[in-house]
């Protein structure tokens, strides 16, 4: 387990905590969304966004125009956290209620990706994370609609995962009390493909088989 750093080190319930990169990057390659956030002019701000890791950076985009990624490409300092649900925690009282979870919290400085080849692996990275092989199998990105997407890199140098898994943790003197308890797993299931009007082929087997990393 890798050393944590005074900001990634979990305080609450600390035996949840995991340091190793191997977990953190599975988390990271599972979730298909993630949220970042930053301090503009005092207030806090988050916003929801694709993300997609390649070996030690995390990448995420959006639109120029957005107050927070035009604030975030001078180098400020973000967050970035993630979560996946992986079960309801039902226990005999609400005060043991709670979720099976794996999740990621990021910290750093993220930098701006201005250079073309960069920026273009980047952009295939978030458009397979999200969709395996559909950069692939797709029109190619216009260098206008490259230059109308602003891309940040953020290290993965400062990261930390926190999970829970298993059933309730009902105090002893409750087990005997007639209220049902266990986990309810929850999934992402995805449905059949629905296609665009003018389409009347089947969809690809990575969209008829897609299922995400685990």
């Amino acid at each position: 387990m890798d050393a944590p750093t005074p900001r990634t080190q979990v305080r609450r319930l600390p035996e949840r905590a995991v340091y190793g990169r191997e977990t953190i990057d599975a988390v990271l390659d599972e979730a298909l969304i993630c949220h970042v956030g930053f301090v503009d002019n005092g207030s806090p701000v988050v916003i929801p966004t694709i993300h997609a890791r390649v070996g030690d950076t995390l990448y995420f985009h959006g639109s120029p125009a957005s107050r927070m990624l035009r604030s975030m490409k001078q180098g400020i300092e973000v967050s970035v956290a993630v979560t996946i649900l992986d079960g309801l925690v039902v226990a005999r009282t609400p005060f043991h209620q709670s979720l099976n979870y794996r999740s990621v919290i990021v910290f750093g400085r993220a930098r701006l990706v201005d250079g073309d080849e960069e920026k273009m692996k980047a952009l295939e990275a978030v458009t397979n994370h999200v969709t395996p092989g559909r950069w692939e199998d797709s029109r190619r990105v216009t260098s206008k609609e490259a230059k109308g997407t602003l891309v940040l890199a953020l290290s993965l140098d400062e990261a930390s995962a926190k999970i829970r898994s298993g059933p309730p943790g009902d105090d002893a003197e409750d087990l005997g009390l007639p209220h049902w308890a266990g986990v309810v797993p929850l999934a992402l299931v995805p449905g059949e493909p629905i296609p665009d009007a003018g389409v009347d082929w089947p969809a690809p087997d990575y969209l008829t088989d897609y299922q995400r990393p685990i």
